[in-house]
């Protein structure tokens, strides 16, 4: 029996996901014959990471194992959206937002009830 094409599931596009490792190479490109120090290792982590997040085109992962998962999303543009001051109607297109999705161990401790 054939299946109407309304019933057909159509799966999400596959993001292009980048992992620790991608990581690590971009770093040692940033790293190769200088001297190593805690500024520079840091501020290279910090330069590469900012470097992969910006290849989205338009989304994409970061997925660093035991810490969480970096993402790059679409936003809808919004043709209806309202400015709050003067009431009229304003569109506002399309863009890309940024978002952070915590691992197990972090989700565990921020799960954790605080004493005051």
């Amino acid at each position: 029996m054939p299946v109407a094409e309304t019933e057909i599931k159509r799966r999400p596009k596959r993001i292009k996901t980048l992992t620790r490792k991608d990581v690590e190479k971009k770093m040692e490109d940033k790293l190769l014959g200088k001297r190593v120090t805690r500024k520079l290792i840091v501020d290279s982590l910090f330069d590469s990471m900012r470097e992969l997040i910006m290849t989205a085109d338009p989304i994409i992962r970061i997925e660093i194992r035991d810490f969480g998962v970096f993402e790059v999303k679409k936003t809808k543009p919004k043709p209806k959206a309202r400015n709050l001051k003067t009431g009229e109607f304003v569109y506002v297109p399309g863009r890309r937002k940024m978002h952070f999705k915590p691992g197990k161990i972090l989700k565990n401790f921020l799960k954790e009830q605080i004493d005051k």
